[in-house]
């Protein structure tokens, strides 16, 4: 392995992290209407868990509605009841074959609980990114010892994973507070 597959690694490794975080903040609700919302959503049909959107169509027709169509209408009931169960807060209506979800509008308590969890799924993520440092780090420093790298050539290395933890980290914040002023904005 050389400095340069380090840093190629250890990149990867933050970018997954951050693109974990943006897929989670997308599973947060705004008040506004999006399929992000209830597409992960575990329902048992047919014998076995699958995701939502692999069991139905889910449309918004309205900012405030989302619409849930099955592909088969006897998973109708096992959708209904996955909803309930999942803690988004939306009480499912089913009309025939279709599964409407009203999103209610956000309370003032109920966006600052929604912007600490969106802090800890941040936070996370910095965590993340930082056990991704250590890594290439301690990388780096065990080519130096086996003489595949020189001691400038490890200072080098570490200063440029340090960039990259520092770019990926700005690059969390950044998500944090546009995700968080989406949140509390009425």
């Amino acid at each position: 392995m050389s400095a340069e597959e380090i840093l190629f690694e250890a990149e990867d490794a933050m970018e997954k992290s951050v693109d974990y975080m943006v897929h989670e903040f997308s599973s947060v609700r705004t008040g506004k209407a999006s399929p992000a919302l209830v597409e992960n959503v575990d329902v048992t049909a047919y014998g076995s868990a699958m995701k939502l959107k692999q069991l139905a169509l889910i449309t918004t027709p309205e900012p405030r509605l989302l619409v849930v169509q099955p592909f088969d209408a006897s998973t109708v009931r096992d959708i209904e009841k996955a909803l309930k169960e999942s803690k988004l807060g939306i009480t499912p209506l089913v009309d025939g074959k279709l599964i409407r979800l009203p999103i209610p509008e956000l309370s003032e308590e109920r966006r600052r609980d929604l912007v600490k969890s969106l802090k800890q799924m941040a936070e996370e993520a910095r965590v993340r990114v930082r056990a991704n440092r250590r890594t290439a780090m301690d990388d780096a420093k065990k080519l130096q010892k086996s003489g595949e790298l020189t001691e400038d050539g490890l200072r080098d290395t570490e200063t440029e994973v340090q960039k990259l933890t520092d770019k990926f980290v700005k690059s969390i914040d950044e998500h944090f507070e546009r995700k968080e002023a989406e949140v509390m904005t009425v």
